[in-house]
């Protein structure tokens, strides 16, 4: 069986094919180019972000020495305040000597005085 001479594409439409596979193929290589271009794009945006391990370390240092700081602030304030309540207990303790026990002492006499007894 013979094949109909119609049946075998004309070069011209080969030619027309090989064209179209060469267009499709830089279309495709265009469109991976161009996804290729925004994941770099999307990575490089990333990376500006991203930190180096030195200067975390040296933020984590700094940090580490801002709470050493205030730890020390805070024990002197946990001290002068222990202080203070120190001094007020003190203070209340001589205004009771002070004032107070006169005060009893001049009513104990009154009171014996009043019994009779003068000292």
């Amino acid at each position: 069986m013979s094949t109909p001479p119609t049946s075998e594409p004309t070069l011209w439409e080969l030619q027309r094919a090989l064209l179209q596979m060469r267009e499709d193929q830089r279309d495709g290589i265009a469109g991976l180019r161009d996804d290729l271009r925004a994941d770099l794009q999307v990575l490089a945006g990333r990376i500006e972000q991203s930190v180096t391990k030195d200067v975390y370390l040296a933020d984590q240092r700094l940090t580490d020495q801002r709470l050493g700081v205030l730890e020390r602030d805070l024990a002197s304030e946990v001290r002068a305040r222990e202080a203070a309540e120190a001094e007020a207990v003190t203070a209340r303790r001589w205004l009771i000597g002070a004032f107070i026990a006169p005060i009893v002492v001049a009513a104990l006499q009154l009171w014996l005085m009043s019994k009779g007894t003068s000292p």
